[in-house]
């Protein structure tokens, strides 16, 4: 499962420590695989994404700072909030974000994902 399209956020630095099964991360267009207590590190401005690359269930711990876009997270949840490659990006931009689709399908294809 693809946890987001390749995307990158102006305000925000991301980080993301593996508590179990296996993360895949591009960042920057480098491709990696973490494990338990790998901490992977998403700067702001940086296009990157990331899913469950094993057969185990993924468990993360997301770090964002500084806050604020928690506040995309809940509109994305939000009942009715389904968004697609038309819709998303204007979202996205509201909370200083890009999306790209172009960028994300080689990925879904090469690794069989779902988004």
């Amino acid at each position: 499962m693809l946890a987001a399209p390749m995307h990158r956020h102006s305000r925000e630095d991301e980080y993301t420590f593996v508590l179990a099964g296996t993360l895949g991360v591009i960042e920057e267009g480098i491709e990696i695989t973490a494990a338990p207590g790998d901490l992977v590190a998403k700067p702001r401005g940086r296009w990157h994404t990331f899913w469950n690359a094993g057969d185990d269930e993924l468990r993360v711990l997301e770090i964002i700072v500084p806050g604020g876009i928690e506040a995309l997270f809940r509109r994305l949840g939000e009942p009715g909030g389904e968004y697609s490659p038309d819709t998303l990006p204007a979202l996205a931009a509201e909370y200083g974000g890009e999306v790209d689709f172009e960028a994300t399908m080689p990925l879904i294809e090469r690794h069989g994902l779902i988004f």
